[in-house]
């Protein structure tokens, strides 16, 4: 029967449901932030030891890289899953067993979830080849992905060989805005490109009491802020995708005293690039100006840029099927515009084609707590639906090629 081997792997996953909610919930409650998850891969490393799988640790002991017991067959390639494995540094507010035992410190965008369901997909899958009910042979990857929240992490696996000898990527991510048993698949655009801005204003200090004596770097921090939130929506078009944003504002140590310096820190994101490079261009012109009226310094660096997630069409295809049938439980749906959000997933998505889908994870769509919030979390009936369709995704993407004619 066609679906014999979906349903033995749902079984294996369904039957491993208990462990993968405790390893979310270990991993919700001992967040690490990003390039710092050094007890968080020991443990993925030991659940996938454990599990009888060639396993290795990333770079500096963050991040982990787990194989199948089978090599490639005719050099075909591995089909690479990737969950990261990172937390953020927010502090954690909800009342549950489970909260973040670190103060300051969350997994408030579902990396936690992420991980836990990366690593059943790799267990399910071999025991699912160890019990002899794999439809062909099976030739995966596991990459388990530190500091993607600093756009850092998938280069630094990447370096380390993590695509060696892959052939497709396959990524998912939580979405608090769908319910549990939903999916959203996008081909092409699926997030923007993100650069990171950083701006130092230096100005003159001076006495509170006399700023006509000084150079005020943060009145002219204020202005720029303003100026470019103000500028930069009414100089493009209202249809080209475009969000600057600023995050952190830093300056002075005195109530009374004029600092000599201010630190701005924020983020452009876009869809087009030359949308992008134009945008760039109008962000040092407003720079110019204010430098004008102020008499301050400014310099701007653009830096940490992560590229868009471009989703492959065949990926997106072979996630729809894994989900396709009646036993799944999964709904999919398409997503009509790409998210403004950022992924480093995306950097893997430059050597090797590949999807991220979206996992509906609300309980309740009129009480969502959002990604990056105090409250942040999950309904973790979701945890076995990512894992298996994760792993059922990769047993599709192995499937050997039709022989040709004549061949």
């Amino acid at each position: 029967m066609p679906h014999d081997w979906k349903r033995s792997l749902d079984a294996i996953v369904a039957d491993s449901a208990e462990e993968l909610v405790a390893l979310r919930r270990h991993l919700h409650a001992h967040p690490e932030p990003s390039g710092a998850e050094l007890e968080t891969s020991l443990l993925l490393y030991q659940r996938l030891d454990d599990a009888g799988l060639p396993v290795r640790m990333g770079p500096e002991g963050c991040g982990v890289i787990a194989d199948s017991a089978s090599p490639a067959s005719d050099g075909a390639g591995r089909v690479a899953v990737r969950g990261d494995i990172d937390a953020l540094r927010i502090h954690d507010e909800k009342l549950v067993p489970y909260r973040s035992t670190r103060s300051g410190l969350m997994h408030a965008c579902g990396h936690d979830a992420h991980a836990a369901m990366a690593t059943f997909a790799a267990i399910a899958l071999q025991r699912l080849e160890a019990a002899g009910q794999a439809p062909w042979p099976l030739c995966w990857r596991a990459i388990l992905q530190p500091a993607e929240e600093t756009a850092a992490g998938a280069r630094a696996m990447i370096a380390a060989g993590a695509l060696e000898g892959v052939k497709s990527i396959f990524a998912l991510h939580a979405d608090p805005t769908r319910r549990v048993g939903e999916i959203g698949v996008r081909t092409g655009a699926f997030t923007a490109h993100c650069d990171a801005i950083r701006i130092a204003v230096r100005g003159r200090g001076g006495h509170g009491a006399r700023p006509h004596e000084s150079h005020d770097p943060i009145a002219a921090a204020a202005q720029l802020i303003s100026t470019l939130y103000q500028f930069v929506p009414r100089a493009n078009d209202s249809l080209d995708a475009i969000v600057l944003s600023f995050g952190r504002l830093a300056g002075g140590e005195n109530a009374n005293v004029i600092p000599e310096e201010v630190q701005i820190e924020g983020t452009l994101r876009t869809l087009d690039a030359s949308v992008r490079r134009r945008t760039m261009e109008q962000i040092h012109q407003v720079i110019r100006g204010v430098e004008a009226i102020t008499g301050t310094q400014i310099e701007i660096a653009f830096g940490a840029s992560i590229p868009s997630v471009f989703n492959d069409a065949d990926a997106v295809r072979l996630i729809s099927e894994a989900a396709a049938d009646d036993s799944s439980g999964i709904a999919v749906r398409h997503i009509p515009r790409p998210s403004m959000g950022s992924e480093d997933f995306a950097c893997f998505l430059q050597h090797r084609p590949g999807a991220m889908f979206r996992l509906g994870v609300a309980r309740d769509l009129a009480a969502v707590t959002a990604l990056h919030t105090p409250t942040f979390d999950i309904d973790e009936r979701a945890l076995p639906l990512g894992a298996k369709l994760l792993a059922r995704t990769v047993v599709l993407a192995c499937q050997p090629a039709a022989p040709t004619d004549g061949a």
